[in-house]
């Protein structure tokens, strides 16, 4: 199985570097690494929502997509001089040998729990900075300004608890998000719905559900997808009541739309 999948990854290394050659296709040679990036994003969403419907099939295409996405950017950069895809794999397979020591040393212990194995990647990790001699990185300097807000408060939560920065109980958090709607609400009727301390306490109440869906083992990006997932098919059902029933949506009270919407979601 492995001996197939690399010959069938280097057929796909090949395929790019024919795309990308003099009579290459016209759209590939065009591309640059900035303009990859909306196509590598739209994979990673297709990915994720294969993965959220457990669906395999659709995961076995998906990942090939993916992994198309990641030769095309490092074959450009092989073009530029910077470095090969091969240099990607072995950064890599460098790298999960470095940071699992545990695996790999002679001397590791495997019997780490999985709390003890992120805190020993975290500081084998600051480590390489400091004999890299790479400005110091504070603990959360690392997590990208560009991942979604939604992920990235779950990603910015996740390490400060790794250091012991957390509520000592799910309970507790609960109660910080009650006391976030309350502020809230305070804000609104105090500065009005469209002030600057409005949309704070708003993204307060965020950050702090967030937490709850971290304390729950919940990852909140997957399941704000599948809220989203459930409101469309209910809102679609509803529509086709409206439509069915020979009105408009302006037509109805919002209680008629209600009681479509019962309907919708007893099914």
């Amino acid at each position: 199985m492995s001996e197939d999948a690399g010959v069938r990854f280097q057929q796909l290394v090949g395929i790019m570097r024919t795309l990308r050659s003099e009579h290459g296709c016209a759209w590939d040679k065009q591309q640059t690494l900035q303009t990859l990036r909306p196509f590598v994003l739209q994979e990673t969403y297709e990915l994720l929502d294969a993965l959220d419907r457990g669906d395999h099939g659709a995961l076995e295409h998906e990942l090939g997509d993916f992994l198309f996405e990641a030769v095309f950017l490092a074959q450009i950069c092989e073009e530029e001089g910077r470095f090969s895809i091969a240099d990607s794999i072995q950064s890599i397979a460098d790298k999960l040998i470095r940071r699992h020591p545990h695996i790999f040393d002679k001397d590791g212990k495997a019997s780490l729990t999985p709390q003890q194995v992120k805190q020993q990647w975290e500081e084998i990790k600051a480590k390489e900075r400091t004999d890299a001699g790479e400005p110091e990185k504070t603990l959360l300097s690392g997590v990208p300004r560009s991942m979604p807000s939604l992920l990235r408060a779950y990603e910015l939560s996740t390490r400060a608890a790794q250091v012991g920065f957390d509520w000592a109980r799910t309970e507790d958090v609960l109660d910080k998000a009650d006391e976030e709607i309350r502020e809230l609400r305070d804000a609104v009727q105090m500065m009005g719905h469209r002030s600057r301390e409005a949309e704070e306490e708003f993204g307060d109440l965020l950050f702090s559900l967030v937490n709850v869906a971290r304390k729950l083992g919940i990852e909140p990006e997957a399941a704000l997808r599948v809220a989203n997932d459930k409101f469309q098919r209910r809102f679609d059902d509803v529509e086709r009541q409206v439509v069915a029933s020979g009105h408009r949506f302006r037509d109805l009270t919002l209680d008629q739309l209600e009681a479509y919407w019962q309907i919708a979601k007893a099914k």
